[in-house]
């Protein structure tokens, strides 16, 4: 090849450079150390074409020999035979951060070039590890040996094919971007002057070397000179005037620092409506006078929705319009909150559905009113005619969420090129962050709908007790968790009192503690005692696999007998509020091991309790600490617990304030608090019946008179009915010991009968010509709930009827 022809179109395209611009060579390195990309500008300043090139070794082509001095003295640029160790360290791996220097190398034909560089490090999965800029600094030179501010860049008419190349290529070299987000970036090389590489979908690239570095240097060197001059005593040499910076160069320095500054005043939270607020006051009134910001539907409304290119359909809120002119001007015009769909022939639907931004210079009188035609009995266009409009996308993982309408004052300049393209950066982070908020507020609704399926809705009140619960999730980022609480209705008027902890945090534990709480809920309807439960849930958490940890304590009340039966896996105690004095200790029983351990035996007591007991059971969240002894919080829940209160949720309100208040509290929260009532043996009637099918009569009679004598005679007749048909099947079914019959009164009517057959009875649809059958039927029908359960000694089946108003 002919080197002197290189450098002379070398030459002719340095001399057609603007003033302040520089045609850029454009070089890749992949990891191996070898040229994969070599535009034609990098042909034209180091003399080899792009054949030769590609595969061949960077240090080959790209000399850094000879590098600057050790001390790294800045006062001026030292000529040298290489680009400097910076690049060579890049060359080799060695530098993480972008990096810029200058050097004078020797050019093809045998002279000197002085050049500008600049490395950025690319990092991603793809095989491509630097990126390399470089420029022929030559022409732009300063009388004085100075060098000037400059803006790296190409100038709009720069012959430069191989941007086209970089622009195909750049979502190779990084995956994860798309080929019109690759476009978007070569086009602000192209406009702005200045490289922009977006590496991820959080990180960016620094992309403004020190340019000046040269002239600051040398203007603190003179400083240092006369510095010492006083000292010495000498004259001080006089400080020649500054020539200023490059006007252009100062441009872009200006939107770099707004759009610094824009990234820092939003997405200060993941609140979606601050950070729409955030967004449209970051831009007016230094970039714009008018933004008005419009998102999907189903952006603002926290929720997901297809991927897509919006249509004529897809209904925009109005979230935010932030202006500087009078208050109260746009309000009733274009009032924030208000949906609309945009016509196909809008600069609006022009921007949602191609991504990119559209720029008006100037709203003629035909647009203003076309634009206008949409807003019913609204004129809009004395707010909109005349003005400069700028329309961006905001845009995330390219999908458009919404756009800016941005509108300038008549008297303001216009929207020109480089302000479109400092716009769409500008919508490019707010996109980003506006989809983290969206993201966040769609998965905080999807892990609080997650989390109310899985906790219980208790009632307030069951036999013989009232009940109050509270869930606390141990940090806003994550409202799923492992911690339930649950009630379950027994027969003859017991109720099971269940707290667990799932170890962990998170979907899983979530999804682990759903699969725990069934199983307790079914094994907890067989009336299993509460040390065979918790041993049957070990074996469980073990067959389903090594991970499923868990504390849980596990309390059955009967509320006729006055009495608890607890055991507990590895939870902290509960504790009992003493009606008599108020006092408030905790349970001493064993304590167990976590389900899942395995091979650990687990042990149950009774406690005696007096109807206006208190018992509190938590997860450990709620009284450990970290730094703390875990008895501070437990004394803390015992003089809580025991504290006056006016009802069953002011007194769980106590506990949480007095042990939620401590700070540092990272852990879920469930709490169980259930007031013993009891139930007064005056409310419960109970029969022995011998196994003769006259006792069946004997039943019903005994029912109805119990009925009349508590002043229930509405219910005599269906409770007899339903008591006789239970006492038939059990007198039929019995094998030697005597059939119970019991009534009692709470909050609803409970009749049960007790026999010693192991068989559970099932609901048959008997025909016209069937003999049996058609007991439980006639149960089903007329009461209000009913059940069957095993016990040691058989079965019971039972029924409950609503009381009547009195």
């Amino acid at each position: 090849m002919d080197h002197g022809t290189d450098r002379a179109e070398q030459g002719t395209a340095t001399e057609r450079a603007e003033p302040g611009r520089v045609p850029l060579a454009v070089v890749v390195v992949d990891r191996d150390g070898l040229v994969s990309h070599w535009s034609r500008g990098a042909r034209r300043l180091f003399g080899t074409p792009k054949e030769e090139a590609i595969g061949r070794t960077a240090l080959d082509l790209l000399p850094v020999s000879g590098a600057l001095p050790e001390e790294r003295d800045t006062t001026s640029y030292t000529a040298c035979d290489g680009l400097g160790p910076d690049l060579e360290s890049s060359l080799d791996g060695g530098l993480s951060y972008p990096a810029a220097g200058r050097a004078r190398l020797t050019a093809p034909g045998g002279g000197r070039v002085d050049v500008l560089w600049w490395a950025y490090p690319l990092v991603g999965p793809g095989p491509e590890r630097l990126l390399v800029l470089a420029a022929d600094a030559e022409a732009l030179r300063a009388g004085d040996g100075a060098f000037e501010r400059i803006a790296p860049g190409f100038a709009p008419h720069t012959d430069f094919p191989g941007s086209q190349d970089l622009a195909r290529r750049l979502p190779e070299i990084l995956p994860s971007m798309s080929v019109g987000e690759s476009a978007r970036i070569v086009g602000q090389i192209l406009e702005l002057g200045y490289p922009i590489l977006e590496f991820s979908q959080n990180d960016r690239v620094p992309v403004t070397p020190e340019w000046g570095v040269a002239r600051r240097a040398e203007r603190k060197a003179r400083r240092e000179r006369a510095a010492r001059a006083r000292a010495a005593g000498e004259p001080v040499p006089e400080e020649p005037p500054d020539e200023g910076e490059d006007l252009e160069y100062a441009a872009v320095r200006e939107r770099l620092e707004f759009l610094n500054e824009v990234s820092g005043r939003i997405g200060t939270s993941l609140d979606l409506s601050r950070t729409i607020v955030e967004v449209s006051r970051a831009v007016v009134p230094r970039f714009t006078d008018v933004a008005g910001t419009y998102l999907r539907e189903q952006v603002v409304a926290g929720e997901g929705f297809e991927d897509g290119v919006p249509d004529t359909t897809t209904m925009w809120h109005r979230v935010a319009v932030e202006h500087t002119d009078e208050p109260g001007r746009w309000d009733d015009v274009v009032p924030v909150g208000e949906a609309m769909p945009f016509p196909a022939h809008t600069p609006f639907f022009q921007c949602m559905t191609s991504g990119r931004p559209v720029l008006v210079p100037r709203i003629s009188e035909e647009m203003g009113h076309a634009i206008a035609a949409q807003f019913e009995k609204r004129d809009i266009r004395p707010l909109i005619t005349g003005r400069s409009m700028l329309v961006v996308p905001l845009k995330a993982r390219n999908v458009v969420l919404g756009f800016m309408i941005l509108l300038r004052h008549p008297e303001r300049p216009v929207f020109n090129d480089m302000d479109r393209v400092t716009g769409a950066e500008l919508a490019a982070r707010a996109g980003l962050v506006l989809d983290n908020a969206r993201m966040y507020t769609f998965q905080e609704n999807v892990a609080e709908t997650l989390q109310d399926s899985m906790l219980p809705h208790i009632p307030p009140r069951m036999a013989g007790c009232d009940i109050a619960t509270r869930y606390l999730p141990g940090t806003l980022l994550g409202r799923v968790g492992g911690d339930w609480f649950d009630a379950v209705k027994l027969h003859g008027g017991r109720t099971a009192f269940v707290v667990g902890d799932v170890m962990g945090h998170g979907l899983n534990s979530a999804a682990m503690m759903g699969q725990l709480r069934t199983a307790v809920q079914t094994m907890a309807g067989l009336d299993l005692p509460p040390a065979q439960l918790l041993r049957n849930l070990d074996d469980l958490a073990q067959r389903l696999g090594d991970t499923y940890l868990a504390t849980c304590l596990y309390a059955v009340y009967d509320p006729i007998a006055s009495e608890l039966h607890l055991a507990n896996a590895g939870h902290i105690p509960p504790v009992l509020v003493r009606a008599g004095d108020g006092r408030g200790e905790l349970l001493d029983l064993p304590t167990g091991a976590p389900v899942g351990v395995g091979g650990v035996p687990f042990e149950a007591i009774r406690v005696r309790v007096e109807p206006g007991d208190r018992l509190v059971m938590c997860t450990d969240g709620l009284v450990e600490m970290r730094g703390e002894d875990i008895g501070v919080g437990l004394a803390t829940l015992c003089a809580s617990a025991a504290h006056p209160a006016a009802s069953m949720d002011d007194a769980c309100d106590t506990i949480i304030r007095a042990l939620n208040t401590r700070g540092g509290r990272k852990d879920d929260v469930a709490l169980l608090m259930a007031r013993l009532n009891g139930i007064e043996p005056d409310d419960v009637a109970e029969w022995r019946l011998a196994l003769d099918p006259a006792e069946v009569g004997r039943a019903r009679a005994v029912v109805r008179e119990q009925l009349h004598d508590w002043g229930l005679a509405k219910l005599a007749a269906p409770t007899e009915l339903m008591a006789g048909e239970l006492v038939t099947n059990a007198v039929r079914h019995s094998h030697a010991r005597p059939v119970e019959l019991r009534l009692v009164r709470g909050d609803t009517l409970l009749c049960e009968v007790d026999d010693d057959d192991h068989e559970l009875p099932t609901l048959l649809d008997a025909g016209p010509l069937d003999e049996a059958g058609r007991g439980l039927r006639v149960v089903s029908t007329l009461s209000r709930e009913w059940g069957t359960s095993r016990t040691k000694a058989g079965k019971t089946v039972w029924f409950e009827l609503t009381l009547p108003r009195r």
